[in-house]
């Protein structure tokens, strides 16, 4: 009875040893690899106070695979090589010189060519966004491309799948991208259905073992839509029944763009080179860079980010934006986890007198990030930052305007997942027009909102406070 209650001892201590040496090693691995320390002290935290279930979560959503690079670096210049170099040359465009460094940036970061006369058409709901999408693409003669998130199969869902299969039927080339992870729930027999007709069907990075562990954290958030190589589709609205019904308790608020033009060339490649990881097709005939009309004096660049280069492009972007805003920088983001890089430099901003808000939802779609978000907020007030919250329902638009000229708009939030993992595109535009027609739309949803005061701010519960503070310590993971 002794012998055996010595064995038990010494398997357990030997277990509870090996686990320890896994665990503090894990720790070692996740310090060695000299990330931002504000990503790396939330994983170190979760692994020591809950090893199983941090460890877990650190195969699955923690591992830093920038270097492995999803797209080679080779393979991504190939690719974007004749796009940038033969079919959308940057056009002789001239902006005020405080935007030329922007401009710069932009070009020397991420390739985005100054394309000159894209006309610019915005949808607030889903209602407008789908018909006029439904319209375009029952409108297609040679070719869609169509790039989402989220493809529910749902009415929404359902409308244009029908649309895609009868156009494919028709002789139309038709080629569609999910995101793996944003479809989980969407049965294959959706997608088998559109694959039959002759639609081109491909999800973005499958999640399968064993190549799990290191894709499902890099998702396509992208919102891409190129018909004819002349119309284009880009903003916040995935393709589901919520953009038009929202919730029961409020409406789906978000901002999409409808491209005619010069821009559209942009999205193209950004959907090619997309086409290419998955497909490891090569497009990129005239075909899909057609002659456009000028059909304004907008001035814009498609900027594309994700974890496949050595910068982080739209959050160098938009940093940029705010250093450089002479009096305002307006901003709606459904998620607001920024970088320390934005937190400081909208701070900077508004203590230096520069008129910054920031518009969030009172109530959101994620409690963890909802909570996290709270606790930025303390800092912006402090700053001189106008924070307001929307009441009327759920606020998914993504949008930054500044001094009535620049304004970006497009996929990406304000959070460390849209700016260091997801594939994203925006777009940079420069013209005061519409930077004026975005202003207004602010400020038309700003009577919908409350402003947070900071006064009645730090007397929110003792509880609610804490809440908000722990969630903080996982931001760059949420």
């Amino acid at each position: 009875m002794l012998c055996l209650i010595s064995l038990e001892w010494i398997f357990s201590s030997i277990f509870l040893l090996l686990y320890m040496v896994t665990i503090l090693g894990l720790c070692v691995v996740i310090i060695a690899e000299n990330r931002n320390p504000l990503k790396t002290i939330p994983w170190v935290v979760a692994v020591l106070l809950a090893p199983g279930i941090g460890l877990l979560f650190y195969l699955f959503f923690g591992q830093d695979n920038r270097k492995q690079r999803i797209i080679s670096r080779r393979t991504y210049k190939r690719i974007m090589k004749r796009p940038h170099t033969e079919r959308i040359l940057q056009d002789a465009c001239n902006l005020p010189p405080e935007y030329q460094s922007l401009a710069t940036l932009l070009r020397n970061n991420n390739r985005a060519s100054l394309l000159y006369g894209s006309r610019l058409e915005v949808f607030t709901d889903g209602k407008a966004k789908f018909e006029a999408l439904l319209r375009d693409l029952r409108g297609a003669r040679r070719y869609i491309h169509i790039e989402y998130y989220i493809f529910c199969d749902d009415r929404v869902g359902g409308a244009v799948r029908d649309v895609l299969v009868a156009k494919a039927r028709e002789g139309v080339k038709v080629r569609l991208l999910y995101d793996d992870v944003g479809c989980w729930n969407v049965p294959n027999s959706f997608f088998r259905e559109m694959r039959d007709a002759g639609v081109e069907v491909y999800p973005f990075l499958r999640v399968a073992f064993p190549s799990f562990t290191s894709k499902v954290n890099y998702r396509n958030h992208r919102k891409i839509v190129v018909i004819d190589g002349v119309i284009g589709y880009v903003g916040g609205m995935n393709v589901a029944d919520r953009y038009e019904d929202g919730f029961s308790w409020g409406i789906w608020r978000d901002t999409h763009f409808r491209v005619e033009g010069k821009g559209v060339h942009g999205l193209q490649a950004a959907f090619l080179v997309d086409w290419y990881a998955v497909s490891k097709q090569f497009l990129n005939s005239r075909q899909y860079y057609p002659k456009v009309e000028v059909l304004d004096d907008t001035v814009l660049q498609v900027v594309t980010s994700g974890p496949v280069g050595p910068w982080r492009n739209l959050l160098q972007g938009i940093i940029r934006t705010v250093t450089n805003a002479r009096q305002y920088v307006y901003i709606q983001t459904p998620y607001f986890l920024p970088t320390e890089g934005l937190n400081q430099a909208m701070q900077i901003a508004a203590l230096g007198g520069t008129d910054i808000r920031l518009m969030l939802p009172l109530h959101s779609d994620t409690r963890a990030t909802h909570l996290a978000s709270r606790s930025f907020i303390d800092d912006m007030l402090r700053a001189g930052v106008k924070v307001y919250f929307y009441r009327p329902g759920f606020l998914h638009s993504k949008l930054v305007v500044c001094d009535d000229y620049v304004t970006c708009i497009g996929s990406a939030n304000m959070d460390f997942r849209s700016f260091e993992h997801n594939f994203e595109v925006n777009c940079f535009v420069y013209q005061a027009a519409f930077a004026r027609q975005m202003k207004k739309l602010f400020m038309r949803d700003l009577q919908g909102c409350d402003r947070v005061m900071p006064e009645a701010w730090k007397k929110r519960p003792m509880k609610q406070k804490f809440c908000e503070s722990f969630m903080r310590l996982f931001s760059p993971l949420l």
